[in-house]
C-alpha cells in the first residue's frame, strides 16, 4: 500500500541528481544561509565577527538581503521590529562572546514583546567548547547560559549535518505562540569546514496552533453573554495574532467597553464608541474595569503597567486568554484559556453568537450602555488631564499625530513623549505603534524604525527618542544613510534623562546623574549625510510632515522640556 506521506518524502529525479552533485566550494555557513532561505527568510540583520565569517561569506552567494548595523544591540532591535511588522521569524547573525552578549538587551525586549527573532551566533572552535581554559578569543565558559533565561529556546550545533534541523527547530519555536526570540550557536570550525552535503531546499518548520479547549470557550461565552457590565482589556497578543477584527466584532456583540494596553495599541479603533482608549494610568479607568461583572483579558498578563501599577483589583469574574502559559492567573484568579488570541476570539465569537442568552444583558438591565459608560469615563479623564496645565505636551503629541500618515509605523524610545503616547496617541491601525515598554531599555526607537523600514520601503517610518536615548543609537545614522531607508527620527532634546529627572525630583527633591552634555544633533546628522532640521513646538507639524515626505533618512530635533502627566493609582 502507498501512503500519501511516502509520495512527499520520495525525491524527484531532478532532486536526486542535484543532491548527488552539489556545487563545490560550500561550507557550513552555506548550510545556514540555505536553510534560512528554504524556511522563507528574505532579510537578515547583524554584524560580522571573526568566528562568524563563514556565515557572512555565504551571504555573498545567496539571494538574502543583508542589513548591517553598527552595534549588535541595535541590530537586535532592528530584527525585533522587522519581526513585529512582518510576523516572520527574523534572522539576526552575531559573532561570539562580546558580539553575542551585546545583543542581550535587545533579545530581552523581543522576549517581553513576543517578537520572533532568530539569533544565530558563532562559537569558538569545537575543541574548546565547555572548557573555559583554552584562551580562544571571545571565549565564554558557557555562552548559551547567558541567553537561556531570556530566549524561548536554545539550540547548539556540533556538526554540519545538524545545522538545517537545528535552525528549523528554532524557527518553529520562534513562531509558535507566544512568539519570541530563540538562540542557535554554531562553532567556527563547523561554519568554515567544507561540506559535500546537498544544497538545503525547502524546509518544514510549521508552528503549532494553540487552540482553546472547547469546554473553556463554552464557560467564557456563557459568562460574557449574561454579563450586565462586561469590559475587555486588549493586550499585545491581539496585535500579534492579527485579531483586531474579531475583537471588535465580539465587543460590539457584547456591548463591552475596550481598553488597549500600551503593548496593544491599535488593537481597537481609538474613536469607536466602545473605546476607552489607553488611559491605564488613570483611576477612573481602573474603576470602570474593577466594576465589570465579567472582564475579558485578551493577550495580556496584566503586568505592572497594564494593571495601573498593580493597584487594579477586579471584583467580578475574569476570563483571560493568553498564549504564554506562565502568564495565566499570574496576577489575578481567573478562568484561564491557554490559546492564541485570534483562534480563541474566533471560537468565542462563534459560541456567543450561537448561544441563547439567559438574560438580556446590559441592554435589558436598565443600566447605561457600553458607549455611555465609555463617554462618562473619557470625560472624567479629559477633565483630570486638563487640570494639570499640560497644553504644550498635548500640542506636541497632536502635531506628531497630524504629521504621521495613518498607515505609517512609529517606534518610540523610553522618553517622556513616548510615555504620553502610550496613553494618549491614536494608533490608527493595528501593528503601527511600537515601543520598548516590554523590557524598558533605552535606545530602541531608531534602530527598530530601521528594521521596519527594511520590511516595507513604500511608506515612511517614524522614530521618537529623547536626547539621552538617541545617544545609544546615533551610529545607526550611518546605517540609515547606507541603505537609504525612509526613516525620520524625531529627537526631543531636553538636556538629559527627562523622565528620570522627574522621578528623582519627585522622590528626593532633586535629581542626580540626569543632566547630559550632548552634541549638536542637526550638525551631527548632516555629517552622516542625513538631512536635519531644528524645529520649534509651533513648527513641528510642518517640519515633521516635510521630513516624512522626503525619500531616505531625516532628522528633526525639537528642543523642549516636556512634563509627564500625573498618574492616579488611588
Amino acid at each position: 500500500m502507498t501512503h500519501d506521506h511516502d509520495l512527499v518524502l520520495r525525491p524527484t529525479p531532478q532532486q536526486t541528481a542535484a543532491a548527488l552533485d552539489p556545487p563545490a566550494g560550500r561550507n557550513g555557513g552555506d548550510l545556514v544561509i540555505e536553510t534560512l532561505t528554504g524556511l522563507g527568510a528574505d532579510t537578515v540583520f547583524g554584524l560580522p565577527g571573526q568566528h562568524a565569517l563563514g556565515m557572512f561569506d555565504a551571504l555573498r552567494r545567496s539571494g538574502l538581503t543583508y542589513i548591517g548595523l553598527r552595534v549588535e544591540n541595535n541590530a537586535g532591535f532592528a530584527a525585533d521590529a522587522y519581526g513585529r511588522i512582518t510576523g516572520q521569524a527574523t534572522p539576526l547573525l552575531l559573532s561570539t562572546g562580546p558580539g553575542a552578549l551585546t545583543s542581550l538587551a535587545a533579545l530581552q525586549e523581543a522576549a517581553a514583546a513576543s517578537a520572533p527573532v532568530l539569533a544565530i551566533s558563532s562559537q569558538i572552535p569545537s575543541a574548546g567548547l565547555g572548557g573555559g581554559r583554552h584562551g580562544f578569543l571571545h571565549e565564554l565558559r558557557d555562552q548559551k547560559a547567558s541567553f537561556r533565561d531570556i530566549v524561548k529556546s536554545v539550540h547548539t550545533v556540533r556538526a554540519a549535518s545538524q545545522i538545517p534541523s537545528a535552525i528549523a527547530a528554532a524557527w518553529e519555536s520562534a513562531l509558535t505562540a507566544p512568539h519570541g526570540p530563540v538562540w542557535v550557536e554554531i562553532p567556527q570550525d563547523v561554519l568554515l569546514a567544507e561540506t559535500t552535503l546537498p544544497v538545503v531546499t525547502a524546509m518544514d518548520a510549521t508552528p503549532h496552533d494553540l487552540v482553546p479547549r472547547p469546554e473553556l470557550t463554552a464557560v467564557a461565552a456563557h459568562l460574557l453573554q449574561n454579563a450586565e457590565r462586561p469590559a475587555i482589556i486588549a493586550g499585545g497578543g491581539v496585535v500579534r495574532a492579527d485579531a483586531s477584527g474579531k475583537l471588535r466584532a465580539l465587543a460590539e456583540k457584547l456591548d463591552a467597553p475596550v481598553v488597549t494596553t500600551f503593548g496593544g495599541k491599535g488593537a481597537f479603533p481609538w474613536e469607536h464608541p466602545l473605546s476607552m482608549q489607553s488611559w491605564l494610568e488613570d483611576r477612573h479607568t481602573t474603576d470602570l474595569l474593577e466594576d465589570a461583572d465579567v472582564l475579558l483579558v485578551v493577550g495580556s498578563g496584566l503586568g505592572e503597567l497594564s494593571s495601573n501599577y498593580h493597584t487594579f483589583a477586579p471584583r467580578g469574574r475574569v476570563v483571560q486568554i493568553e498564549a504564554d502559559l506562565g502568564k495565566l492567573e499570574s496576577n489575578h484568579a481567573c478562568l484561564g484559556i491557554h490559546a492564541d488570541a485570534r483562534i480563541a476570539l474566533a471560537a468565542l465569537l462563534e459560541t456567543v453568537e450561537g448561544a441563547s442568552p439567559v438574560s438580556e444583558g446590559p441592554r435589558g438591565s436598565g443600566g447605561p450602555s457600553g458607549a455611555e459608560r465609555v463617554a462618562t469615563l473619557l470625560a472624567k479623564v479629559r477633565e483630570r488631564i486638563a487640570g494639570q496645565e499640560l497644553t504644550l505636551e498635548q500640542e506636541v503629541l497632536a502635531a506628531v499625530r497630524e504629521a504621521l500618515p495613518d498607515d505609517s509605523p512609529s517606534f518610540w524610545d523610553m522618553t517622556i513623549l513616548a510615555y504620553w503616547a502610550w496613553s494618549a496617541f491614536d494608533a490608527r491601525h493595528p501593528n503601527t505603534m511600537h515601543s520598548a515598554q516590554g523590557a524598558g531599555g533605552l535606545g530602541y526607537g531608531f534602530p527598530a524604525a530601521i528594521g521596519a523600514a527594511a520590511a516595507d520601503r513604500t511608506k515612511p517610518v517614524l522614530a521618537v527618542s529623547g536626547d539621552g536615548g538617541a545617544m545609544y543609537s546615533i551610529a545607526e545614522l550611518a546605517t540609515a544613510r547606507q541603505y537609504n531607508l525612509p526613516v525620520t527620527w524625531l529627537i526631543v532634546d531636553d538636556g538629559g534623562y527627562g523622565i528620570l529627572r522627574e522621578y528623582m525630583t519627585d522622590a528626593f527633591g532633586e535629581a542626580t546623574a540626569t543632566e547630559l552634555s550632548r552634541p549638536d544633533f542637526v550638525a551631527l546628522a548632516e555629517s552622516f549625510g542625513v538631512p536635519a532640521v531644528r524645529t520649534t513646538t509651533e513648527s513641528l507639524r510642518e517640519d515633521l510632515t516635510k521630513a516624512l515626505a522626503q525619500p531616505g533618512p531625516s532628522v528633526v530635533v525639537l528642543p523642549a522640556l516636556l512634563r509627564m502627566f500625573a498618574p492616579t493609582h488611588l
